[in-house]
């Protein structure tokens, strides 16, 4: 049986919080792995070293949060800091946790990373599922190469981030701290798991195909029309509104999706500025020749999203289950704003007394019915484990 459970704190002390955190997991029985996520205030690496004490012999996973997590005690954030630890326990389940800093090619450490996970959990096979962290930027050049090792297996997880989209962000495991690599959980179990990934926003009838695209991740032109001006004319959306940074906010609401080959998923494309040139930065890789769909959501629509897909993930599990990884968009996050309390109730109600984790990431990984695995923005990838 899977056993698990949640601890938070916001002591101001790296060593303290994780402490605290830690002890309140301390007795989930047959620990296997534990999932982190704090905030960018703490000396992770202090904050790992007094997890670890508290759990010896747990691998840990995980990265900073944008601004803070939800558990069933609700939202926890703290102007100095918070941290989230989620356990799992079960004697039938094996994981091989591993990490690296980036070495030169983001596609070759996402093949020696999955090759030392493998090696961690003593096993030779690829794993039933996995979990993986990425820095923001190539986080579709490290699946790549973990693919490249054990094949298409069904994924879940998230990018790291920071309070500010500065840069700040950290990952880890509990042998490695790094702000630009890549890390996994390996997990190797006869019990169910599912995973509902979504960006739950309406789509419109307003669709174009890119004609260009420069660096995988900027968009030059839609129909042949510049990029920038394409979108004010599909949302009406002013200069201003539209003008560098500030289309990060405006997209929230807004944002492009790509439609996959069999229509299982539009996966969220995050606009992330406007450019001078009318080019538009997003933050996940585009190809030439692909429709863009602009969808839509209110802010109402993002927050009981998050109940629904987790009422959704639960069906789609089709047992009990024994805890749920919740990953969602920080760009959503900082849409709903000061009405983040209302998304902690949504999803304690829709988790009906199973332990979740929620992290707030700037990207998000997951997959369909097919298993073909997706990284996108503006996403929920919420994940459940069987009990």
């Amino acid at each position: 049986m899977l056993n698990a459970k949640t601890g938070t704190s916001i002591n101001s002390s790296a060593e303290l919080a994780g402490k605290e955190a830690a002890q309140a997991v301390k007795d989930v029985k047959d620990a296997k792995m534990a999932f982190v996520y704090s905030g960018v205030q703490y000396d992770q690496k202090k904050l790992l070293d007094a997890i670890a004490k508290e759990l010896p012999g747990v691998p840990l996973v995980g990265n900073t949060s944008f601004t803070g997590v939800i558990t069933d005690q609700g939202f926890v954030t703290g102007d100095d800091g918070f941290v989230g630890v989620m356990a799992l326990g079960d004697s039938d389940m094996t994981v091989g946790v591993a990490g690296s800093p980036k070495k030169g090619d983001a596609r070759a450490t996402g093949a020696e990373v999955a090759k030392a996970a493998m090696k961690k959990a003593g096993k030779v096979e690829a794993p039933d599922y996995f979990y993986m962290v990425a820095s923001p930027g190539e986080e579709e050049f490290y699946l790549k190469g973990i693919t490249d090792v054990i094949g298409r297996v069904p994924f879940f997880g998230g990018s790291a981030a920071d309070n500010t989209i500065t840069g700040e962000w950290m990952l880890y495991t509990d042998e490695m701290v790094t702000p630009d690599g890549v890390a996994v959980a390996f997990f190797y179990t006869d019990k169910k798991f599912a995973n509902v990934y979504t960006g739950a926003y309406t789509e419109t009838k307003k669709v174009g195909v890119i004609t260009k695209v420069k660096d995988l991740r900027t968009i030059v032109e839609i129909d042949g029309v510049p990029a920038r001006k394409k979108y004010m004319e599909w949302t009406g959306a002013t200069a201003e509104q539209v003008d560098g940074g500030n289309l990060l906010a405006y997209s929230v609401t807004a944002p492009i999706g790509i439609k996959d080959p069999l229509g299982d998923l539009i996966a969220i494309r995050h606009p992330q500025g406007g450019n001078p040139d009318d080019t538009i930065s997003v933050g996940n890789n585009m190809a030439e020749g692909t429709a863009a769909i602009l969808m839509e959501g209110t802010v109402d629509q993002l927050i009981k999203s998050t109940g629904e897909t987790l009422t959704k993930l639960e069906k789609k599990l089709g047992a009990p289950a024994g805890a749920y990884l919740l990953v969602h968009c920080g760009g959503r996050r900082a849409g709903i704003g000061d009405r983040i309390d209302e998304v902690a109730k949504e999803l304690k109600a829709a988790a009906a007394g199973v332990p979740f984790m929620t992290e707030f990431t700037f990207g998000e990984f997951g997959y369909e019915d097919d298993g073909r695995n997706t990284c996108g923005g503006l996403m929920l990838s919420f994940s459940a484990f069987e009990k």
